[in-house]
């Protein structure tokens, strides 16, 4: 592959990703991350339990998470539940680090 070719792939590719880097930039949102990755899913009051921080604040980080497509949310009765969306991120998270292995080979 042509550096000039590998290397618009990576940047192209980190900028589909920049949007989950972002989201996951926090310690907070890395954290309701890993309380999602064994659950199916879990509403805001069960998420404020396991977080030291007021529930608005909680809010607002699903809601980032949210925004940046890591997170998906379904009404059931008057509560909100947040699931991970991971699916988009892991493919292009593989395919970054295939054209570095490509790249590494060369």
């Amino acid at each position: 592959m042509s550096e000039s070719i590998g290397n618009q792939q990576v940047i192209d590719i980190f900028e589909n990703l920049s949007p989950y880097l972002q989201g996951l930039g926090d310690p907070v949102r890395q954290r309701i991350i890993s309380l999602l990755i064994d659950r199916d899913s879990m509403n805001v009051s069960q998420i404020a339990e396991h977080i030291p921080m007021s529930r608005p604040t909680v809010s607002h980080h699903l809601k980032i998470l949210r925004q940046s497509g890591l997170l998906s949310v379904q009404k059931k009765g008057t509560e909100m539940y947040y699931k991970l969306e991971f699916n988009d991120a892991i493919e292009l998270l593989k395919q970054l680090v295939h054209l570095v292995e490509v790249e590494c080979q060369s």
